[in-house]
């Protein structure tokens, strides 16, 4: 089985300079858990719900957020994303993808086409939705 038919094709993408505050609001509208980052419709980047929740004062959407709590939304997608993230080629097997989540600490993967422009986007909750029966 080819990976182009489990991964999901329904992918968000942030440039280099977006902000946090944009970045937050894509997490928030889209429910996705990661995002990812290009650079002239390349993939350059990633950037998991968790690394913007480490980047955020926890104080941020409080009545008690400070000048400087919300200034840590100015900061840049390129300061926190994972630079040059593992991806796959569309054409990967499932195998394969299975042998990148087990070598690797990672929760998704990006699906490229061969010139490194994303076109899906993959987790381990796809393939065991996949062996389970489930699309």
């Amino acid at each position: 089985m080819r990976i182009s038919e489990l991964m999901s094709k329904n992918v968000v993408t942030v440039e280099m300079d977006d902000s946090l505050s944009k970045i937050k609001s894509l997490f928030e509208k889209t429910g996705f858990h990661h995002l990812l980052v290009l650079e002239d419709k390349r993939l350059f980047g990633i950037i998991s719900d968790r690394d913007l929740l480490k980047s955020l004062s926890p104080a941020v959407d409080s009545i008690a957020a400070t000048t400087k709590d919300i200034a840590c939304l100015k900061k840049k997608a390129h300061q926190i994303m994972t630079r040059k993230p593992i991806a796959i080629n569309e054409n990967a097997t499932v195998l394969s993808a299975i042998e990148v989540f087990n070598n690797n600490n990672i929760s998704c993967i990006p699906i490229t086409n061969n010139d490194d422009v994303p076109v899906g986007i993959l987790s381990w909750r796809d393939i065991i939705r996949a062996l389970g029966g489930k699309k």
